[in-house]
């Protein structure tokens, strides 16, 4: 494989980030419908809108660069989104609510390290235009981190409950024997 320089690793890099943008594009909704509260459904469908003006700027960047922004498989967010399906079947009520919390904490922590890498790159390549663009999305990720985290505040205290407290959390699953053992 010949050598590869920065430059084509931020083309990767970006790809990888434009598929797992698009990704969420489609699970965001599917996520949205598994919430019993309505605060976290309005968060998740401002999320879905956020979510498509990233992958509009990442649309942006690859056309100023002449790229494609297809061919790249981002297998973390795959996995991540993959969890989060399983919360919503092995879960119910506001266990289930904390366990997307939690869930869509990961991949904003996923995302927030994929941007904040690249934007160091497009810097070092002198892409200043594009690492602006990229750190208005970072900028985003990290408010959506912050307002699960206010949001989980509120809805864990209601995952217990007395069921909870007698069995652990094993009380409020829906299928105790698909969950994987940690």
């Amino acid at each position: 494989m010949p050598e590869q320089g920065l430059k084509e690793l931020f083309i990767d890099e970006i790809k990888d980030l434009y598929n797992a943008e698009n990704q969420l594009v489609k699970a965001l909704p599917k996520m949205a419908k598994a919430f019993g509260s309505s605060e976290l459904k309005a968060g998740f469908e401002e999320h879905l809108e956020q979510t498509r003006s990233h992958v509009e700027r990442l649309e942006t960047i690859f056309s100023e660069l002449g790229e494609n922004p297809k061919g790249k498989r981002c297998k973390g967010m795959e996995g991540l989104v993959e969890e989060g399906a399983e919360a919503i079947e092995e879960y119910d009520g506001a266990v289930r609510d904390a366990a997307l919390i939690g869930g869509a904490q990961r991949v904003e922590h996923y995302e927030i390290a994929g941007y904040g890498t690249v934007i160091a790159m497009a810097k070092q390549l002198g892409e200043s235009a594009h690492a602006g663009l990229l750190e208005q999305t970072l900028e985003e990720e990290r408010q959506t981190d912050a307002k699960l985290t206010s949001l989980s505040k509120k809805i864990n205290p209601t995952a217990v409950d007395a069921t909870d407290r007698s069995k652990g959390l094993e009380g409020s699953r829906k299928k105790t024997a698909s969950h994987k053992a940690a």
